[in-house]
Order: C-alpha cells, then structure tokens, then sequence
C-alpha cells in the first residue's frame, strides 16, 4: 500500500460523478433539480443521441451572477443549504452541491445565465473534465439558465462502455422528465431529441389540464380507470391517482410517488400499496399509481443517499398505516355505479390529451359497504344457504323474463337480468347496453366480503398449544416480540420470550392452527423489524376465508332463475371490492351500445 494522499480535485469529482452520473438521464435529472428549485416556470430539454452527444436544458428561472456561476461548478457548493438547522428540513429538490461540479468532469460542460430582464446581458462559463479549468467569458441570454452537456464520458472511455443503445439510454432520460412533469403541474416542459419534438407539455392551471397531462404521461387508459383520493390526517396528506384492479400492469412501470415534490422509490412505501392491493390484484401483476404525500420536511430525511431517490420516515410505522388505510379504503369503496360513472367514451379518451375538452366526469370513491337485503349478513358456515335467501328475497318477483318497467333514470347501474350463458355468464340490460357478469366470481367476492366482516366481528380467536412451540430468533427478534407483545396478542398469538434469543410459542389463532406457526411468526417479527406493522396473520386468514368462500358460492353450469340472477346484481352494487373475485380477476365487463352497434357495422 502507498502512503495516504490527498485526491486531486478532478479524481474526487469523477469519484463523485460515478454515484451521482451514471447515465445522460442522470444528468437531466439534476439540471431539472436545480432548473425547478431557481423558479421556472418553463424548462426546454434537447438531447442527441441519446443524451450521449448532447444535453441541454433551458430554463426561465432566477440565473446566476458573475459570483454564482463559475462557484456553482465547485463540489459542495450550493444556495439551499446554510445549518444543519436547513438539512434537517431540506424544501429544495437539490441541496448536496456537488452534481455540476460531478458533471463537468465527465463531460464538456457549458453554462450561459443570466439574472436580469435584459436579454443582451448574461454570462457563460465553460468547463471540460480534461482540464477542469473555469473560463467565464459575457454572452448573451434571456432571464434563467442554459445548461450544455456534450461528449458525456468522453475522458472515462470505461464508463462510456457501460451505456446502452441509443433508444435504451432516451427512454431511461424521457422517465426522467415524465417523472418531473408530474411532480410540477405548474411548470411547462418539452422534450426534443434529434430535433424532433417528443413531448410538450404546457402548464396547468386547472384540475382537467392537470388531469390532461397525467393522461399524456401514463396513457389515457390509466385515467379512464383511476380513481382520484385525497385525505389528510394528523399533518400526512395523500392525493392523486390510483388505478383500478382491473388496470393492473405486468411489471411495476407505471408507479409514481412523491414525497413533498420529490419523486422516490421506497420500500416502505411499496410495501404499504402492495397490501393495500392485496386482495383484489391478480397474482403477478402490479397496480399502477400517481401519488403524492405531504408532510413537514422534519418528519423526513432526504439526505441518505447521493442521487436523493431514497428517504428516511421519522416515524415510518405511521407514514405507512396512513398509506395503507387511505389506498384500502378507496379500493373497498368503489361500486360498479362508480366505475359506471368513470367510464369515458373513446373520443373523450382521444381527446383528453389534446386541449380543448371543456368538462369530463370522473368516478370518486362511494359510501361506506352497506348491509345485505333481507337480512344479516350469513355466517361461514351459512354459505350454502344463500342462495334460498336470493329466493326468498324475490319470492314475489316476476320470474319472466321481461324487464321491469322502470323510468331510465332509475334503472340500477348494473341493470336487470335478461338471461343465462352457459351456466357460467348473466346477461343484463342497463342504461349503456349489456352487462356481462361472470356470475361464480361476483358471488364469490360477495360471499367473502361477508364472511370477512362476521370474521372481524368475533375477532380473532386463538387455542392454546398442548406443546409450547420454541423458536430460536436473534436477540433483535426477541426484543421486537417483546416490544410488541399485545399487538402479538391482537393478532392470536401469545409469544412470551424465553431467553436471550429464543421465544416460546404458547397460543396461536384457532383458524390457523394448521400452519406452519413458526415460520408465520418469523415473517411477523421480520415486517414489524422493517415496516413497523404486519398483516401476516390476517392475510393467512383471508386466504382461508377466501377458499372457503370459493367452495361456497355458486358454481358454473348451475342454472338460476331471473329473480336469483338480479339479486345477485343488486348484492354486487352494494358489496366492497365486487369488481373482482378473490384471485383478483374481473367480475363483470360493460359493452356499451356504441361498441355493440361496432361489432355489426351500424351506422357506416
């Protein structure tokens, strides 16, 4: 080993470069940063090939003086921070002080500023990593700043290996801005690549500009079947839109979350959606989201990690309870008469991207899961009788199978039966056309739903073990079980610790009895150790709840009568999550008389 030397400040800056610039997107990411925190209202990106020829972006924000500009290309330096006091409660997208300086001496930079009305005045200031030589020199410019980063990695030739195709390295730059034209609806942005304009985006000064633009960014299918939340409790607020169940997605590419403006990826913060989407997203898929969460910047730490895309709850186990409760209630309350009433035709989807659409309605969250007609709510082992209850309920109904003469506007969202496919499909007329329900899925998810709120009435009942069950742990386990003891308690466990690392297991839920206990508590004590909370033990239950429900619905090729079918549409309009049976899988579909008369060439 050589002795210990200083690092020349080029070495320290490529240093630094190799965790903060990793590719051209990485580069557009920070001059967004800063172009957002000087006050722009406008920000022009350009980029060649890539990103790896050239970036440059413009902004209208406040600039730099003849003092600012050839400092801001030094390592920590920076106007956002002055205390320990300002890191503790960072308002500023930016703060580190060191991505010019990291970005220079990968590349060969150019910055043109100027922060007077008079557009002859401005001054540019030159950089190449090569040299790492500042050359300040007058030129002309508007108010704002440009940014111009050509020959990315062209002293790092090992770097410059590492980038990918052309078309690879735009698509990870045009996330980029996607991400931050989200985070600021008030700022304008475009995109050229090539010369070729890729995405303008003009600001928004209303709530359907807003909503025009995250159909621009996530595709207007996303919006056709968002629902949009807020709520706000105890200083956490949560707004912005989430997708249907049924608009999942096959990889997690179309998740957006922001924390006070800034966009993150967060374990704590994926895990909290993933429960909430547990019981209605079919297996592997992932439920797409924009979202936005507010809090005092104290209650936060951004400051741990280089590229700032990660951050540290002060108090986690709330932040993510705030989440979860928020996301599941929104879910649970959605009725078909909501998903009816958020449908758009397919002109008003082509057109919420372009300008010009004046007014569009959209489907928000219903009341709370009201209880079932013609009585309480069956019990598990009741499952069976259901469907003598249907009969009963429409014991004085017409079996025929003409329709109910009622005024249009009265007719229930998922309208009245007309028929039966097959044993497995309801055929009904609504206001817009035919319904289609699936009908052993729609009953399963009523019949679950039902036994899921009998199940929380009584609570969980746990058995003791004729055997007290050891499980050895580590000693951070046993203290986390013993901290936690009464939620343990709550969950039908009674865990008592034993020593050191080891902990008995005296009591476990009667309906999980079966299970393999020991592994069950690990995964307890693991999602406490790293999200404050778990719902193992209720997840287990459900997916016992749900099986049962599954063999006690109606099964295919099981015939009902027109009373037993509408029934089952009315129970559908009132239970929680009746858009989707128990794996996740739609429980009905809608074919408007649009789309009908398509099928068979009305109209042309």
């Amino acid at each position: 080993m050589s002795r210990i030397h200083l690092l020349s400040p080029r070495l320290a800056n490529q240093i630094a470069a190799g965790e903060v610039v990793e590719r051209p997107a990485s580069v557009v990411k920070e001059l967004l940063e800063n172009a957002l925190d000087a006050g722009a209202r406008r920000v022009d990106v350009e980029v060649e090939l890539g990103g790896t020829r050239l970036v440059r972006v413009r902004d209208d924000g406040a600039g730099m003086d003849a003092e600012d500009l050839p400092l801001s290309l030094s390592r920590h330096a920076t106007s956002k921070i002055n205390s320990l006091e300002d890191l503790e409660r960072v308002g500023s997208l930016g703060f580190r002080g060191e991505a010019l300086a990291s970005v220079s001496s990968v590349s060969r930079l150019a910055i043109t500023s100027n922060t007077s009305d008079s557009s002859s005045a401005g001054l540019r200031a030159e950089c190449e990593g090569s040299t790492m030589e500042v050359k300040v020199k007058p030129a002309p410019h508007p108010r704002g700043t440009t940014v111009e980063v050509r020959d990315l990695f062209f002293n790092t030739p090992a770097r410059r290996k590492f980038l990918r195709t052309e078309k690879t390295e735009f698509n990870h730059l045009e996330e980029v801005l996607k991400r931050q034209a989200l985070s600021r609806f008030d700022v304008a942005f475009q995109l050229r690549h090539n010369q070729r304009t890729v995405h303008q985006l003009a600001a928004c000064d209303s709530e359907l500009a807003r909503e025009r633009r995250v159909a621009s960014v996530c595709g207007p299918a996303f919006m056709e079947q968002a629902l949009y939340i807020e709520t706000d409790i105890g200083g956490l607020q949560l707004w912005g839109w989430v997708g249907l169940p049924t608009f999942s997605r096959s990889q997690a590419d179309l998740q957006y979350f922001y924390v006070n403006g800034r966009v993150i990826k967060d374990r704590l913060v994926s895990h909290a959606v993933k429960q909430a989407y547990r019981d209605v997203l079919y297996h592997g898929r992932h439920p797409a989201f924009v979202l936005f969460l507010e809090l005092d910047p104290a209650s936060v730490d951004v400051n741990v990690h280089p590229t700032k895309q990660e951050v540290r709850f002060r108090d986690g186990r709330s932040v993510h309870d705030f989440i979860f409760r928020s996301l599941h209630r929104a879910l649970a309350d959605v009725r078909p008469a909501d998903q009816l009433a958020g449908q758009l035709e397919p002109a008003q989807i082509t057109a919420l991207a372009e300008p010009g659409q004046e007014t569009l309605a959209w489907g928000r969250p219903g009341g709370a899961i009201a209880p079932a007609r013609g009585g309480s709510r069956p019990m598990p082992g009741q499952v069976g009788e259901q469907l003598q209850a249907y009969r009963q309920l429409y014991a004085s109904s017409s079996a025929s199978m003409r329709l109910p003469e009622t005024a249009a506007e009265d007719v229930p969202p998922l309208g009245f039966a007309l028929a039966q496919l097959h044993g497995v499909y309801i055929l009904a007329e609504n206001r817009d056309g035919l319904v289609l329900v699936d009908m052993h899925a729609a009953h399963e998810r009523i019949t679950y739903e039902r036994m899921k709120v009998s199940h929380g009435g009584e609570g969980i009942h746990s058995q003791p073990l004729l055997v007290p069950q050891a499980v050895a742990v580590s000693a951070r386990e046993a203290d986390c079980a013993e901290t936690h003891r009464e939620l343990f308690s709550q969950l039908g466990l009674v865990v008592e610790r034993a020593g050191e690392e080891s902990l008995v297991l005296r009591e476990v839920p009667v309906a999980l009895r079966d299970a393999d206990m020991e592994q069950l508590l690990r995964d307890v004590l693991s999602d406490l150790l790293v999200y404050g909370s778990s719902d193992r033990v209720a997840a287990h239950i459900d997916e016992l709840l749900s099986t049962m429900a599954c063999h006690g619905s109606v099964r295919a090729n099981r015939r009902l009568t027109i009373p037993e079918m509408n029934a089952l549409l009315r129970d559908m309009e009132e239970t929680e999550r009746s858009g989707q049976c128990n794996h996740g899988r739609p429980t009905w579909t809608q074919l408007g008389m649009d789309e009908l008369d398509k099928l068979f060439l009305r109209g042309r």
